[in-house]
């Protein structure tokens, strides 16, 4: 099934709050919004960080759901940090089920993941330890969509061990004009960057680049095709990242999915276009 939704009046982020929990002995931060006792819908990012995720958060509390936002180990602004073998899906799908754990939410799991979040939320559903009932995905990797080039490149450990902060920094900044796919002011681009300037956050960043692998998307496939669980697919159209011919795809071969359309957006369609990123999840989420 096909949809497609157009943009209205963003929703406003003045509700949500920004806590953590202990995972494996440090703190793991996430944002949140709404009732402790509302379900609850774990919401995973990827190349970014839970920021993506705040445009849309209070608009799926109104809807009566509680969004769960979390920062990977190591990334936004959670403890630790990431080596290229922590950082690779199936691990990081793993630490997610601790995070999950540790919060108290109940099983099964909800999951939401943007970009190579999206890939974590897909071994959620059918991987190893397999934690949740169903599965939606914002302009997600799938099949062999990624690593794309702005982040292939950092798989070379020649090119990790040269690549200054400042470096790190500017690539962050293009690659993040791209994805947004309109204007931004500098305190907001400043915003999203500022976990980057932290030495520690940017060698976890280059970390999951290194571990960058379609192999985590293809090895899962025909398990996808066999699960019964229902799947949603959001999707900016103007993704230059993850175009949605990958979206088409996967709705055509994947039974139970259902793609959303997002007409303007780009990479980061809750940016673009939250309020209907939160009524195609929350349709979703709410059955």
């Amino acid at each position: 099934m096909v949809m497609a939704i157009t943009p209205s009046p963003v929703w406003r982020d003045a509700l949500s709050t920004a806590s953590s929990v202990t995972v494996d002995g440090l703190a793991a931060s996430y944002l949140t919004a709404g009732r402790a006792d509302a379900p609850a819908v774990l919401l995973l990012h990827g190349t970014y960080w839970s920021r993506v995720w705040l445009p849309v958060l209070d608009g799926l509390a109104e809807a009566g759901l509680r969004p769960v936002a979390v920062d990977l180990p190591g990334l936004g602004r959670s403890a630790g940090e990431l080596t290229p073998e922590t950082a690779a899906v199936p691990e990081l799908a793993a630490w997610v089920t601790r995070f999950a754990a540790a919060l108290g939410l109940p099983r099964p799991l909800r999951v939401v993941g943007h970009d190579i979040g999206g890939a974590v939320a897909q071994h959620l559903l059918v991987g190893e330890g397999a934690e949740a009932d169903r599965l939606a995905l914002v302009n997600s990797v799938t099949y062999d969509s990624w690593p794309v080039p702005a982040v292939a490149r950092f798989r070379d450990p020649a090119v990790r061990a040269a690549v200054t902060q400042e470096e790190l920094l500017a690539a962050r900044r293009a690659a993040l004009t791209a994805a947004l796919g309109r204007p931004a002011t500098e305190e907001e681009i400043t915003a999203y960057l500022e976990p980057w300037t932290d030495p520690r956050v940017a060698r976890s960043w280059l970390c999951l680049a290194a571990a960058a692998d379609s192999r985590h998307t293809l090895s899962v496939l025909p398990k996808l095709v066999a699960s019964p669980a229902p799947k949603l697919l959001v999707w900016g159209e103007e993704d230059r990242f993850q175009p949605v011919s990958y979206a088409e795809r996967f709705a055509a071969e994947v039974p139970g999915t259902t793609l959303v359309r997002v007409p303007g957006a780009g990479h980061i369609p809750t940016e673009n276009a939250p309020d209907v990123v939160v009524e195609a999840l929350a349709r979703f989420l709410a059955d």
